[in-house]
C-alpha cells in the first residue's frame, strides 16, 4: 500500500505530550508536515518549528472555540494542505470532589476535554471524507477506564472520548478514515513536576512497570495509528499504563 503524504494537527501542542508526539511524526517521516495547535504559549512549540521550519508551522487555536477551529481550519487549506491526522491532545484536569466542585471546574475541563475533541472532529471530518483518507486520535487517559476519586470531572470527560472515538468510527469506517483513542498512565512530562516526591515514588511503586511513560512511548503508538499499517485498526481504545490493570 502506497503511503500518503500526511498532514498532520496536533492540539496542545507546547505541552510535552504533544510536543513529544510532533518530534516523532518529524524524525519519524521525512514527507509529512506537522501543525502545532498552540493557544498563546509557544515557546516550545516555537523552538521545535526552528529545527524543522520546512515541515512544520504553528496554528493559534483555542480548542474550545468554534470560531478558532474554522480560522485555522482555513489557515492549513490557504496553504493547499488539508488536515489527514488530528491529534486531539488539548486538555486539562482540575480535581476537586464533587461535593465540593465549583460548578466552572466541571464545565472548563469538560470543554477543553471533550467538546474540543467534538469542534475538532467536526472541523476535519468532511475534509477527510472528502479524499476518502483520514485519522483522528484522540488523546484520552487511563482515568477514563480505571475513574479515581476527585476526578469526576475529567472522568466524564475523557469516558467520553472513549465513546466517542468508538462511535464516530462506525459513522465513517467505509470512507477509508480511522478513529482510535489512547488512554496513557502517567507519562514524564512538565505536568508532573508539580508532583511531591513521595507520591511519586509510590505512584511508581503502583506500577508493574516501575517507571511513568516516556512522551515518545506515546507517540510511537499514535504514529502507528496513523500509519496505512493500522488500517484495520479503528474505535480502539489503547491502554498505555505500564501494566496498571
Amino acid at each position: 500500500m502506497e503511503k500518503p503524504a500526511l498532514c498532520i494537527l496536533i492540539t496542545g501542542a507546547n505541552g510535552g505530550l504533544g510536543l513529544g508526539i510532533a518530534r516523532y511524526f518529524l524524525t519519524k517521516d521525512d514527507s509529512c508536515f506537522v501543525y502545532l495547535g498552540v493557544r498563546s504559549n509557544r515557546d516550545q512549540a516555537d523552538a521545535l518549528i526552528a529545527e524543522f521550519p520546512e515541515r512544520s508551522a504553528a496554528v493559534t487555536l483555542d480548542v474550545t472555540s468554534e470560531a478558532d477551529w474554522k480560522t485555522a481550519i482555513e489557515s492549513i487549506n490557504s496553504d493547499e494542505r488539508k488536515v489527514s491526522v488530528l491529534v486531539n491532545n488539548a486538555g486539562h484536569h482540575d480535581d476537586h470532589l464533587l461535593a465540593t466542585m465549583p460548578k466552572e471546574s466541571w464545565h472548563s475541563v469538560i470543554d477543553s476535554n471533550l467538546n474540543a475533541a467534538f469542534l475538532g472532529s467536526q472541523a476535519v471530518i468532511r475534509g477527510m471524507m472528502e479524499k476518502r483518507f483520514g485519522r483522528i486520535i484522540n488523546i484520552s487517559s487511563l482515568s477514563a477506564l480505571m475513574a479515581p476519586l476527585g476526578q469526576t470531572n475529567y472522568s466524564a470527560a475523557k469516558a467520553g472520548m472513549v465513546a466517542m472515538t468508538q462511535s464516530l468510527a462506525k459513522e465513517v469506517a467505509r470512507m477509508g478514515i480511522t478513529v482510535n483513542c489512547i488512554c496513557p498512565g502517567y507519562v514524564e512530562t512538565n505536568a508532573l513536576d508539580d508532583m511531591d516526591p513521595e507520591k511519586a515514588k509510590a505512584i511508581k511503586k503502583s506500577i508493574p512497570m516501575r517507571r511513568f511513560a516516556r512522551p515518545e512511548e506515546i507517540a510511537s503508538a499514535v504514529f502507528f495509528l496513523a500509519n496505512p499499517e493500522a488500517s484495520y485498526i479503528t474505535g480502539a481504545p489503547l491502554k498505555i499504563d505500564g501494566g496498571i490493570f
